[in-house]
């Protein structure tokens, strides 16, 4: 197994153990027994430096678990909409945007807002089009039961 994908596995199962509620409960039991254990200590610099240190190498370690199994996340769904996007009839050029500039998506992001207005706006004409041609209709025939 390649050093890559070992990660990957470790990292997965990682992440998802710590995010189970048990993860969650032993922590807090660890809390509360360096806690308990303060007066035992004589809240000595020590004893503060033994949860201080434990919770940063924890978190340290973490933060790089975390953004693996983020990074994996972001692009098996963005993999996912790329294909919805080429088997639909959605514009093929959106296929890759997350590799544009923020400058670059806020313009892409500008522009489809504003189909989005012309879409709604000429939504909103063919709707009132409707109601009147229905209106019309209901007008003429029952000027034609008098």
């Amino acid at each position: 197994m390649a050093l890559g994908e070992a990660f990957t596995t470790f990292a997965s199962a990682i992440a998802h153990a710590a995010g189970r509620p048990s993860a969650f409960l032993l922590c807090l039991v660890v809390i509360l027994a360096w806690a308990v254990s303060g007066p035992l200590f004589h809240y000595s610099d020590t004893w503060q430096l033994i949860i201080n240190t434990g919770t940063t190498i924890v978190t340290f370690l973490m933060v790089f678990l975390i953004q693996n199994t983020q990074n994996r996340d972001g692009a098996a769904i963005q993999a996912k909409l790329d294909e919805l996007i080429r088997t639909s009839a959605a514009q093929n050029r959106y296929i890759g945007i997350e590799h544009l500039t923020v400058e670059e998506l806020d313009e892409l992001r500008q522009r489809c807002e504003a189909r989005a207005a012309k879409h709604d706006e000429a939504r909103r004409a063919a709707d009132l089009a409707e109601k009147a041609a229905d209106r019309k209709a209901r007008d003429a025939g029952l000027s034609q039961t008098r």
